[in-house]
């Protein structure tokens, strides 16, 4: 059953680096974590800004078909929260959010080495199984 689930990898980042990750992907200072997600054709994408662009995105086409938009939005403008994901940064391969297994084990693998906490402060891989996935409130709850 396993086998029909797909799989995002996400990498948790310091500030300076979650900056320069957002702002500067091509910086030295990233430039292991680069040449790893180079050879998986993989690219960050910070979660707080995939959350931002979904209100953004919402609030421009109208809320009522964005079902995560209540949920969504207050957890950008929750402080804590904002500095949480900010740090925060999924790795999308080959333009995909979510992949085979196999594609995932395999990123992992190579980025376990650069789980240092001074480069990777950690890793995590998430299935797509709705029984692993935290699901946010009903439409209308906090």
């Amino acid at each position: 059953m396993s086998g029909q689930w797909k799989y995002q990898v996400r990498v948790y980042l310091n500030g300076d680096l979650a900056e320069a990750a957002r702002f500067n992907p091509g910086s030295e200072k990233l430039e292991r974590l680069s040449d790893v997600l180079a050879k998986h054709g993989a690219e960050l994408r910070c979660q707080f800004d995939l959350f931002a662009a979904y209100v953004a995105e919402a609030e421009r086409c109208g809320t009522e078909n964005y079902h995560l938009y209540e949920w969504t939005k207050a957890t950008i403008e929750d402080p804590a929260k904002r500095a949480k994901h900010l740090k925060v940064f999924s790795l999308h391969v080959n333009d995909e959010e979510i992949y085979a297994k196999d594609i995932a084990d395999a990123l992992e693998s190579d980025l376990m080495p650069l789980v240092d906490g001074t480069l990777i402060e950690k890793l995590s891989k998430h299935d797509s199984n709705p029984a692993n996935t935290l699901q946010p409130p009903a439409r209308g709850q906090k």
